[in-house]
């Protein structure tokens, strides 16, 4: 397999997240967050954090994301920008563009866009 630095992200308990908005939830409109921020439900609007952002396997994200890091195990269709860190797991999709420093395809993710790699003086 592989080494990606950033592991503890996907080690996260559900108490390390400031907010979660759970799979009954559905929300349209603009989240902006400070703290690391989870999605079960369905979301459509923009959505922007200073930290990390996962969207849970089942999600359903019609958005433009700004975050720190983002870990992707549902399906979303927008543009993404990661500070530090973009990661498509296997189960996850993303329908847009990604901006990032690193970025992770793992095997039998989906991906339709373009990619463009920053570096940090870019960022």
């Amino acid at each position: 397999m592989f080494d990606v630095k950033d592991s503890d992200f996907f080690d996260m308990e559900d108490e390390a997240f400031d907010t979660i908005v759970e799979n009954d939830i559905t929300f349209t409109g603009s989240i902006k967050m400070k703290q690391p921020f989870m999605i079960r439900g369905k979301v459509s609007g923009t959505i922007s954090t200073e930290s990390d952002l996962v969207i849970d396997t089942g999600a359903v994200v019609e958005a433009d994301i700004n975050a720190k890091r983002v870990l992707i195990r549902g399906k979303v269709k927008g543009n993404v920008s990661g500070e530090q860190l973009i990661f498509v797991t296997a189960s996850g999709s993303l329908d847009g563009d990604i901006s990032t420093q690193k970025v992770v395809l793992e095997p039998g993710s989906s991906f339709t866009g373009k990619c463009t790699m920053i570096t940090k003086k870019d960022a």
